[in-house]
């Protein structure tokens, strides 16, 4: 009896890994960045030149491209910084809380694209340099996600939920914004400040945290 009661608490054991297994999430992290219009590629790299792809990113259709800028504040200046493809219709530049005070820029918190009234900066290319007014945010920690993931997790487009990030120095983070679409892949991404806050690694996972007042 007692052989036979240990092998299904095994079972159990097995059963119970496994389903906590599949109801996690990848976690990624990411570093300073910039998005670029056509415009402003022009600027920087010349008249009709077009970015270049070094590797695909985790989302489709997103690419690390080869070519490089300079960020410069009233405080500092950050060199060799990403340029991620393909172009986009206003120019953004992402970046950290801690990159933020280094340069002596004041990035508000913000959703991707939500550049209104956001903080200025200085960017220098290989053939030119331009200001842009705005467009310098610290991004929001979001979740991209599939809508049959949606499905699985219980979660909405534009819900903030908690995240449980499991690793050696584990956290919970709140307003987590959710963003539904059938072209990505599921996926949390936050910043170095967060990721470095969490010890993490890469491989590191999360678990989804429901709480009240989770709506945008």
């Amino acid at each position: 009896m007692d052989n036979i009661n240990s092998k299904v608490d095994y079972i159990v054991d097995e059963v119970i890994k496994r389903i906590t297994k599949n109801m996690t999430i990848p976690v990624e992290i990411s570093g300073r960045h910039v998005h670029l219009s056509k415009e402003s590629v022009d600027i920087l790299f010349g008249e009709g030149y077009e970015l270049t792809s070094k590797r695909e990113l985790s989302q489709p259709g997103q690419y690390l491209c080869h070519e490089k800028v300079t960020l410069i504040g009233p405080n500092g200046s950050f060199h060799n910084v990403a340029v991620l493809g393909p172009t986009r219709s206003r120019t953004q530049v992402e970046i950290s809380k801690t990159d933020s005070r280094l340069l002596g820029v004041k990035a508000p918190v913000r959703e991707s694209g939500d550049i209104k009234e956001s903080a200025s900066i200085v960017i220098s290319g290989e053939k030119g340099v331009l200001m842009i007014q705005e467009g310098v945010i610290v991004a929001k920690r979001h979740l991209h996600i599939t809508p049959e993931d949606a499905k699985r997790f219980q979660v909405k487009d534009k819900e903030l939920i908690g995240v449980e990030i499991i690793s050696d120095r584990s956290m919970i983070l709140k307003n987590v914004v959710v963003r539904v679409n059938e072209n990505y892949k599921t996926r949390i991404h936050m910043d170095y400040d967060e990721g470095n806050a969490c010890s993490y690694e890469k491989g590191t996972v999360a678990k989804i945290i429901k709480y009240e007042g989770n709506k945008l």
